[in-house]
């Protein structure tokens, strides 16, 4: 028994991508398996159904946990807070409490230049990343507040340093990133942790990405100094399950950047 038994966690994006070389491919799912081992139920979101249903069926047969599912995607074109409300509603029905929401999902055109990006490339960032971001935190704060919950956002290098090709991508991180200092501001008196992850992991879509704009790639993902890219549930899970911890309480608001899964650095 983890000491998560009996707590809930929401995580967007968190289907089941697969590698070209089969191993899972997804941060969402990594950190989801994670959440699994220490004994928390699990509400996963997604755009694919079937990804997300593939990791319902392997992390309920692997951890004998409770996996709920719910089809859901923030866009530009979409009742967003109805969307993310269903969400919250069906979680609350099934499990009864919200411990953790962890803002893993997030979409966007990298590779292309800031002049030819098109408006509806920029929303697509924008709602999947920073608008969700929204919608969750607002939606699942006063369960939150009840069980002195934890909020874990995702930011990226792409705005820490500007790379190329990915400006819609690096907006919707940065967004994130003010947001998340904000409400770390405001829902500290409320006993709710909020922090952000910088990770580098090789994922099904880093790898999608260096098939489609190889010399964007080239430009912006550097091996770390560890020599390899984080690991899903290993490294960056596992950094979400710390955050999730009591111990881990004084550090919110900080942002966490993870290189390699070798360090931590506040």
């Amino acid at each position: 028994m983890g000491f998560l038994t009996g707590k809930t966690a929401i995580i967007t994006g968190a289907g089941r991508a697969v590698l070209s070389d089969g191993r899972c491919g997804s941060i969402g799912y990594g950190i989801a398996t994670a959440y699994a081992k220490e004994g928390a139920n699990i509400v996963i979101t997604g755009r694919n159904v079937k990804k997300l249903e593939d990791a319902k069926e392997e992390l309920e047969r692997l951890y004998g946990i409770q996996v709920l599912t719910v089809a859901a995607d923030v866009n530009a074109h979409a009742d967003n807070q109805a969307v993310v409300e269903e969400v919250v509603r069906q979680t609350m029905e099934k499990f009864g409490r919200i411990d953790v929401l962890i803002n893993n999902a997030q979409a966007s055109a990298s590779g292309v230049t800031l002049a030819d990006h098109t408006t509806d490339q920029f929303d697509l960032a924008v709602y999947s990343g920073l608008y969700a971001a929204f919608y969750y935190m607002k939606a699942c704060y006063p369960h939150l507040v009840e069980t002195k919950g934890s909020v874990i956002n995702f930011a990226s290098g792409a705005g820490l340093f500007g790379n190329y090709g990915q400006c819609a991508y690096a907006a919707a991180k940065e967004g994130i990133r003010g947001l998340t200092r904000v409400a770390a501001t405001e829902w500290a008196k409320d006993g709710v942790n909020v922090n952000i992850i910088c990770p580098l992991a090789w994922t099904a879509q880093l790898e999608n990405f260096q098939k489609a704009y190889p010399d964007a790639f080239k430009a912006n993902v550097k091996m770390p100094p560890a020599g390899h890219y984080g690991d899903s549930e290993l490294e960056i899970g596992r950094v979400c399950v710390q955050l999730a911890s009591p111990d881990f309480k004084y550090l919110t608001g900080e942002t966490i950047t993870l290189e390699g899964g070798m360090g931590l650095r506040p």
